[in-house]
């Protein structure tokens, strides 16, 4: 297993939940582990292999961000319990209308019901309508209009009651 593997691996670590993973390969053995906080250990059983750990070395300069936002969304987080967020399925650029003249699929306050498109997603020049899964109330629209996002992002709160 090359470098380019591992910085790969540690990557694919860092956008999932997944908290550790081990991969043995010609008597090389390496586990990348993922903490609470974004901080990654690399072990590995050569000497050849110790170089990735200067990829894991900007996690910890990211770690106190993450750190201190997370005592204030803390209190944000108890008020939205009970609303269930509508996700991105796919990477690319949300929109809010289908057109520049065009009213707003939503807006906060809207009904919304399974199948109601929400918004639009571009990806790869293909507009692909994104309709709720949920029956509620639109309290929080979380993206900008014409705003990149990435897969499983939350677009939208709702309320279900």
């Amino acid at each position: 297993m090359d470098i380019k593997q591992i910085q790969e691996l540690v990557k694919l670590i860092n956008k999932t939940s997944i908290g550790e993973i081990t991969i043995e390969e010609d008597g090389t053995k390496i586990t990348i582990k993922q903490k609470k906080d974004p901080v990654q250990h690399i072990v590995a059983s050569t000497a050849v292999q110790a170089a990735p750990a200067p990829v894991a070395a900007p996690a910890p300069a990211a770690a106190p961000a993450p750190a201190s936002p997370a005592a204030p969304a803390k209190p944000a987080a108890e008020k939205t319990d009970n609303y269930v967020t509508i996700k991105s399925p796919m990477i690319g650029t949300f929109y809010r209308q289908p057109g520049p003249d065009k009213p707003l699929f939503v807006n906060v306050g809207d009904e919304v019901a399974p199948g109601k498109v929400v918004c639009i997603i571009e990806a790869m020049k293909l507009f692909n309508e994104i309709e709720s899964e949920v029956k509620g109330t639109i309290v929080k629209v979380l993206v900008d209009d014409a705003s990149p996002v990435e897969y499983d992002q939350p677009l939208f709160l709702v309320d279900p009651a």
